[in-house]
């Protein structure tokens, strides 16, 4: 559930149709950033700034944000140039745990004007060839905002309407095959569930989330509310729905989308069929977060649960620590405030249609209490339990080390009890 801060702050001006290669100043640049941000002497770099930008990010502001950053990411190993298109260039950032695209804009004076993190966008490690008895085709759901991209996959030749399933994704910027590349999470556990589905005759609609992928809204991050995710879900419900092809509405939210499906699901209900949850919370967000920020120090976690105490009063706190920036920094408490306010344990409790519970016995980010809550909540649902499966849906020990080294896996197939136990339960719905 943590959200690493990916922007630093960006003033570009409109760039020019054409790229070219790297100038000389923007190497120096590149390489003085490497340097002083490895070497903690962030004063080095905001020297350089221009007036405007020092004006947007005065240098003690930008003291902190580096700190923090260097908390999260780790050291800069490289920044390896990828275009220039003035007055931008554009790099490759590898840190020590995660790998971003570095922006930087100079001026004529050749001062610092933009430097903006923004997750990189690679192509994927191992890439899923799709099954030949499938076909893919791209979706697209207008929002007021921008567009939700999505793939639809589907059987090559359908005999009669078959069932439907919208795959919602988990936390974090998650795209439609459940990668998360800027934090080098590559599992394509989403893509091999829409193939396990399409193999049985079953469709499915999965997607980008909000400002992740192609997914490409207007929105800035301090806009952003839980509620859009659901906004978006219930869109796609309603267009399959509409679908003639599909008898059945099926929705299956992994994670954070577990709520948000449950939600989607309450919103539109008569058009949803069924709704599975996979490794979804049973608790409020605000008390896993004060659970996970227990393995921190104290200091630490008293401050957390300080911040969320502020937020359930509906106050926004502008000036934080620098130790909770990546969980709790401004531009995100609105949204967490819109998250926090949800209670998966009393929204299962509103959905009238059959409802299949999934949790892995080695997932070491929702554990089994969080299934058990779900199914307390709502006695008619079918829990499932899947011995040695973790949070990603693939086989795994409890040793946290190699649980994590799964997610740069994506060779790694799901757990075949996963798979049988969604299979049986769509057929099994009337």
């Amino acid at each position: 559930m943590k959200r690493i801060c990916f922007f630093i702050v960006a003033i570009f001006c409109v760039t020019s149709l054409f790229a070219q290669g790297e100038p000389a100043k923007y190497m120096a640049t590149a390489a003085n950033f490497k340097k002083y941000y490895n070497a903690n002497t962030p004063d080095s770099i905001s020297k350089n700034f221009s007036p405007e930008m020092l004006a947007a990010i005065p240098a003690d502001k930008f003291k902190t944000t580096t700190a923090q950053l260097k908390t999260q990411l780790g050291p800069l190993l490289s920044a390896d140039f990828q275009k220039y298109s003035a007055p931008l260039a554009v790099y490759k950032a590898t840190f020590q745990n995660a790998v971003f695209t570095l922006n930087i804009s100079l001026n004529s004076k050749d001062q610092i004007t933009g430097l903006m993190l923004t997750p990189y966008q690679g192509p994927a490690k191992t890439a899923l060839k799709l099954d030949p008895s499938l076909t893919e085709s791209p979706v697209l759901l207008k929002t007021l905002t921008g567009t939700i991209a999505g793939t639809l996959t589907t059987p090559t030749n359908i005999v009669g309407k078959i069932p439907v399933v919208l795959i919602i994704a988990g936390s974090g910027p998650t795209d439609r095959d459940g990668n998360t590349q800027s934090m080098g999470v590559v599992t394509n556990s989403y893509k091999m569930i829409a193939e396990a589905l399409g193999k049985d005759n079953i469709a499915s609609l999965r997607y980008d989330k909000r400002m992740v992928g192609e997914s490409a809204t207007g929105q800035k991050e301090d806009n952003l509310r839980f509620d859009d995710y659901v906004d978006d879900a219930i869109g796609l419900v309603n267009l399959l729905k509409d679908d003639k092809r599909f008898s059945k509405v099926i929705v299956l939210g992994h994670s954070e989308g577990s709520l948000v499906g449950m939600l989607a699901t309450i919103a539109t209900e008569g058009n949803v069929n069924a709704f599975i949850s996979v490794a979804g919370a049973g608790r409020r967000a605000d008390e896993i977060m004060k659970e996970q920020m227990k393995s921190q120090p104290t200091y630490v976690a008293e401050g957390f649960k300080k911040l969320l105490d502020s937020l359930a009063r509906g106050k926004v706190q502008k000036k934080i620590d620098p130790s909770l920036y990546f969980i709790a920094r401004p531009s995100i408490q609105y949204f967490l405030m819109s998250w926090c306010k949800f209670d998966p344990s009393l929204e299962i409790k509103k959905i009238k249609a059959p409802i299949l519970i999934i949790q892995g016995s080695t997932d070491i980010q929702v554990s089994l209490t969080d299934a058990n809550n779900l199914k307390k909540a709502k006695s008619a649902a079918t829990l499932t339990i899947v011995r040695d499966m973790n949070y990603i849906l693939k086989e795994a020990p409890l040793d946290r080390e190699k649980n994590m080294a799964t997610y740069k896996q994506p060779e790694l197939p799901l757990k075949p009890e996963f798979v049988t136990g969604l299979l049986e339960f769509i057929h099994g719905l009337k």
